[in-house]
């Protein structure tokens, strides 16, 4: 559609001479006039002149796992906002079971000749796949940064959430509320995340209860990420007695949520329910969930940052930036149900009583 002057003029509230020196890239308008002529350019809709365009950098690869987790697009946002103040065109790849695999993304990517690919909790989380095609890229060469996990050996950038640190955070939390048979729901074992999130539980455990080693193997159950997974392994340590949990992420927090409902108990009185991430909208969900924040802007910012950097041929330092989650109180936590208080639902083992909390001395 061509240009009207008049139709812009009166959109930018200008003058007709003044929108031809805009469009024409003349010296002698204010920069806040020139906006306003290339604001009233794209709300009428009509394209900007060659000449105009903001040249971009180049593209950059960004491949998430998937969309359906709130985490990933959070990530994504920021990522992608940050790529554009940087001068790059993000190109978003998102993965979903069945459909488009990682490294087909990345043949794709290479094809439109990227400058460079941000990974966020890819297949270099896995420990049982093959990190020789991050080796690759990089020989090429192709600047990559990985986010949330760490392989040994790939000369490159990595920028992980301290998942031990936050796991022990939410133990200690429960602890600090009374409980003591506290369980640990996270997904499969050979994600390194996963690794670091079992490391951190025992740690707490460990140090802040007083239940041996062969019950804390009992306690911690792996399952699939997500609503399901977590409502699945919730009920089994529910049916093991436990007081309170936490959780790989917010989804398997949810369904440890509605797991404990199912069985007629009430999130936080008779379970309290810990979960990981902080994605959005969990303030709002019913009871507001308590969470480990990771700290998505900060991270997001660094990754792009050490891209950048590789892409100008400043070699970042190739080892693993690791950022410190925050404690995220809110409704799903609350203090340990007494002894005396009956559940609805699950309860000890038959012949284990849940410990007595520790007695006080009372001065005479």
């Amino acid at each position: 559609m061509r240009a009207r002057l008049s139709d812009i003029a009166q959109q930018a509230e200008v003058s007709e001479a003044t929108v031809s020196r805009v469009l024409n890239d003349r010296p002698g308008v204010a920069p806040e006039t020139r906006q306003a002529v290339l604001t009233a350019l794209d709300v009428l809709g009509y394209e900007r002149p060659a000449r105009l365009r903001k040249r971009s950098a180049g593209l950059v690869g960004l491949v998430v796992p998937e969309l359906e987790n709130p985490i990933f697009p959070a990530f994504a946002q920021v990522i992608e906002s940050t790529l554009a103040q940087s001068g790059f065109t993000p190109v978003l790849c998102t993965q979903s079971p069945g459909g488009v695999t990682e490294d087909e993304y990345v043949e794709m990517l290479l094809d439109r000749q990227v400058s460079g690919i941000v990974f966020v909790s890819g297949l270099h989380a896995d420990t049982a796949a093959n990190h020789e095609r991050y080796r690759a890229l990089i020989a090429r060469p192709l600047p990559i940064v990985m986010i949330n996990g760490y392989a040994p050996g790939i000369p490159a950038p990595f920028v992980s959430c301290d998942d031990r640190e936050a796991v022990e955070l939410g133990v200690a939390h429960l602890v600090a509320l009374g409980h003591r048979r506290i369980g640990l729901i996270t997904g499969p074992d050979r994600f390194v995340p996963v690794q670091r999130k079992v490391a951190g539980y025992r740690a707490a455990m460990r140090r802040l209860t007083e239940l041996p080693d062969s019950e804390l193997e009992s306690l911690a159950e792996l399952s699939l990420f997500g609503v399901e997974g977590g409502g699945a392994a919730a009920a089994r340590l529910i049916d093991r007695g436990v007081t309170g949990m936490v959780c790989g992420s917010d989804l398997m927090a949810l369904g440890a949520v509605r797991a404990a409902r199912q069985r007629g108990l009430s999130v936080p009185h008779d379970l309290s329910v810990v979960g990981y991430d902080d994605s959005p909208l969990m303030a709002f969900t019913d009871p507001p969930l308590t969470t480990m924040r990771q700290p998505v802007s900060a991270m997001s910012v660094a990754a792009v940052r050490a891209l950048v950097d590789e892409i100008n041929g400043h070699a970042a330092p190739h080892s693993e930036y690791t950022f410190r989650p925050e404690l995220v109180v809110r409704g799903s936590t609350a203090i340990a149900p007494t002894e005396g208080r009956s559940r609805l639902g699950g309860g000890a083992p038959a012949g284990r009583q849940r410990p007595a909390p520790p007695e006080v001395a009372v001065p005479a």
